[in-house]
């Protein structure tokens, strides 16, 4: 395994599954096949964590209930946000779709313990958010993965996650890392939407400072 490369080809469809990553927003309501989305979350399980202490806590919202909550949830929280805004990004933003969560068949919400005994607090002691950290990270392999299969998730962060860790009935530990949408896109691009639509641009190149 050592010196182990990649063709460039491989390279090539690497750079494309990035590109094709895109948060989604519009989904078709077809449901997800079991044994396919087992095969993606199985991604968490190769991720990196600090002191490979696995924080990442997933729970699938499932019932009519739980759906319900979040949605208000966000319809709440949605609403302050627009109060943030005057004149034409109002205007903007009160156009934009930012969850999926009406249409898309697979809901997650991903969570970070805080006080797991796991790793032996190894690498957290003097930066605790290393373990958030690590389920971004997890969240990220897991989001490629999806995209392999054609499925695309949505992160939706327009939220009260206290909230939403009352309404899951979670241990008081548990900190909302975000809320997932997943299913089959109703269209693939490689620019996001929020460029698309003029609400910002993605950087060209990558600011490096050198101290």
């Amino acid at each position: 395994m050592r010196d182990q490369a990649f063709s460039d080809d491989f390279r090539t469809q690497f750079d494309l599954l990035m590109r094709l990553r895109r948060d989604v927003r519009r989904f078709r309501t077809d449901p997800v096949d079991e044994a396919v989305l087992t095969r993606c979350l199985d991604a968490f399980r190769l991720a990196p964590s600090v002191g490979l202490s696995e924080p990442w806590r997933v729970i699938r919202v499932e019932s009519e209930a739980a759906r319900a909550a979040a949605l208000e949830n966000f319809q709440i929280a949605n609403s302050e946000a627009l109060t943030g805004y005057s004149g034409e990004k109002a205007a903007l933003y009160s156009n934009l779709k930012l969850t999926g969560m009406q249409e898309a068949p697979v809901q997650l919400a991903v969570f970070c313990d805080d006080a797991t005994e796991k790793g032996q607090g190894l690498g957290a002691g003097t930066m605790p958010e290393m373990r958030r950290y690590s389920v971004v990270s997890a969240i990220t392999l897991f989001w490629l993965a999806l995209r392999t299969e054609g499925l695309g998730m949505g992160w939706v962060s327009i939220l009260d996650p206290d909230q939403m860790a009352r309404d899951l009935d979670v241990p008081d530990d548990w900190r909302l890392i975000g809320y997932f949408c997943v299913g089959w896109p109703e269209e693939l691009s490689d620019t996001p939407e929020l460029e698309r639509v003029g609400w910002e641009n993605r950087d060209t190149a990558l600011p490096i400072e050198v101290r």
